[in-house]
């Protein structure tokens, strides 16, 4: 299974639902053929392999709809969730997210040779989670009228993925544990909003959502951390440097403090977010 060119492949997939449902099936069939003990997860030629890109691929990258019309986040409207308009808005902005995550977790898996086998199968679960998000989201916005597409959304999360396709270091610093974590702190409010607004199956989806964006920071946390002692790097000092080198939004408090430790934040790190480095 050349795993890698399959990753790239799913991701100029422009079709969100076909997108989400092939990274869920190279996922699963990644996962059977490893308990059947067929294949190795990524053999070593295929992790040292420099894949490129031709230039139809390029112009392609990432593959996705016409729509959503794509503006600049301070563009997009601000809606109540206490109206059925407003409501279907907020869950198609984090449907936009999930939907950008299974590319953002795929082109990690393309992108970077040379990692440990664990590296791909990490982020090839990665994908196969946030597919299901953004199909339980889509689901979702479907019983309330809409579809994804339908509100304007922005393009944050791909705008850093392409500012660090050079550098996995502020790749995995500034995606998974900047960026998408911002999403743990986040979901416990817009959850308390939903409750409010008696939607209790967006409520259950975003419950799912969490847990596993848990263990999917952890993921960014674990390589984040791995490839700082590879380069002889402090995790601390380097961090606020690449938050500056690529503008990196900056992080503000209230934080969800237990769902950052369980994903793998150290004390030293929470309180550097908390300023009380």
């Amino acid at each position: 299974m050349d795993l890698r060119r399959q990753a790239l492949d799913i991701l100029l997939e422009a079709d969100p639902a076909t997108k989400a449902d092939a990274a869920r099936a190279l996922f699963a069939s990644l996962q059977e053929a490893l308990t059947q003990e067929v294949i190795q997860p990524v053999t070593v030629a295929e992790s040292q392999r420099i894949i490129g890109l031709t230039p139809n691929q390029a112009a392609r990258l990432p593959g996705r709809p016409e729509r959503p019309h794509l503006i600049p986040a301070k563009d997009v409207p601000t809606r109540s969730p206490f109206t059925l308009e407003g409501r279907a808005a907020l869950l198609h902005a984090i449907c936009h997210i999930e939907f950008n995550a299974i590319n953002l977790a795929l082109d990690a898996v393309w992108r970077f040779d040379g990692m440990p086998a664990q590296f791909y199968l990490d982020w090839l679960r990665v994908a196969s989670e946030e597919a299901e998000h953004f199909s339980l989201l889509h689901d979702h916005l479907r019983s309330l009228g809409h579809v994804y597409g339908d509100f304007d959304a922005h393009d944050g999360l791909w705008t850093m993925c392409e500012k660090t396709s050079a550098d996995i270091l502020a790749r995995m610093a500034l995606v998974p544990r900047t960026l998408e974590a911002r999403g743990l702190d986040a979901t416990p409010l817009i959850q308390a909003k939903l409750t409010r607004a008696g939607d209790a199956r967006a409520v259950e989806i975003l419950d799912i959502i969490l847990r596993d964006e848990i263990g999917h920071v952890a993921i960014g946390n674990r390589w984040f951390h791995h490839l700082c002692r590879q380069r002889g790097l402090d995790a601390i000092q380097i961090y606020p440097q690449l938050m500056q080198q690529y503008e990196a939004p900056r992080l503000k408090a209230p934080y969800n403090e237990a769902a950052r430790k369980a994903a793998g934040f150290t004390e030293a790190e929470m309180a550097f977010l908390l300023g009380d480095a």
